[in-house]
């Protein structure tokens, strides 16, 4: 295990930081975090990049969310950068998210990841489970991603949520919105996890009561919203839900006792007008102005 880092990634960090982030890791209760990986996209590449265009569409953004009367500058937060991912290399580039992962978390910061493929969340995912074994993942994608291979490579994105299984008993993991994959991952989500497929806020609600007193992540993967309201994704889905669904979502889980989260899967290259990086830029401002009190 490499050792525990929590310095900014001078390396790979470019460009603007998310609007109205601090430069002070040391007060910062948040840090907000890229993932720019697509060594396993199995369609259409280009999430690598997500993480930086969602930090610069984000000057578009006000600082004040009026669904929550709060404001960013209220709350002491830190964009610390790209990690910078050996390229073309999972195992390792899932390593290096597990340790900066452990150090962030041991210094108690909310942790908000940016991707990248959905992999990437499978690092984050073993740094919370040695240390919560309670932890309670709730997934909000438009695929199950309960693969146990793609073509082969077990280390796949559309996988990541049966590696989770692994480490968490699969009855600790809620998903949600569902609405692509193979009759087996429907099978043994149904069998195994808590399973919703298709839409999102109301299943959520009813699984609030359960969430609450244990520790939640949150994994969303943009393609959980139609194409009509993010069409820049590697693997774009018919039939998904509004952005105005998933705001709401994020929103719902208020009170619980959210301990990070991550947005993945935006890919500028497909992106033409911006549309779904300014929509994760405002899931992200949401998130924040929710979790951290």
């Amino acid at each position: 295990m490499m050792e525990k880092q929590t310095q900014r990634f001078d390396p790979a960090y470019s460009g603007n930081a998310f609007i109205a982030s601090s430069s002070d890791y040391a007060t910062a209760k948040a840090v907000i975090y890229g993932m720019p990986m697509d060594w396993t996209t199995s369609f259409r590449p280009g999430t690598r990049l997500g993480p930086q265009r969602i930090r610069e569409v984000s000057i578009g953004l006000e600082e004040y969310s009026p669904y929550l009367d709060r404001e960013l500058t209220e709350i002491d937060f830190i964009d610390i950068g790209d990690i910078p991912l050996p390229f073309g290399n999972p195992e390792r580039s899932l390593a290096m998210i597990e340790s900066y992962v452990e150090g962030w978390l041991d210094d108690q910061k909310f942790i908000l990841g940016l991707g990248g493929e959905h992999l990437v969340s499978l690092g984050v995912f073993r740094a919370l489970a040695k240390r919560y074994p309670d932890l309670r993942v709730v997934h909000i994608d438009a695929h199950t991603d309960l693969r146990d291979q793609y073509e082969g490579e077990e280390l796949s994105h559309s996988a990541v949520i049966k590696k989770l299984a692994g480490l968490i008993p699969p009855a600790q993991i809620y998903q949600f919105g569902l609405r692509s994959g193979m009759k087996e991952e429907f099978a043994y989500g149904r069998a195994n996890t808590n399973f919703y497929p298709f839409t999102v806020l109301e299943p959520l609600k009813a699984c609030l009561d359960a969430l609450q007193g244990h520790p939640v992540y949150i994994t969303i993967d943009i393609d959980v919203l139609d194409p009509a309201y993010a069409p820049g994704t590697g693997t774009a889905e018919a039939g998904g839900i509004s952005s105005k669904e998933l705001i709401e979502a994020v929103h719902a889980l208020q009170g619980q006792h959210v301990i990070g989260m991550d947005l993945v899967e935006v890919s500028p290259v497909l992106d033409s007008a911006d549309q779904t990086s300014i929509v994760a830029a405002k899931i992200v401002r949401e998130a924040l102005l929710t979790y951290l009190r």
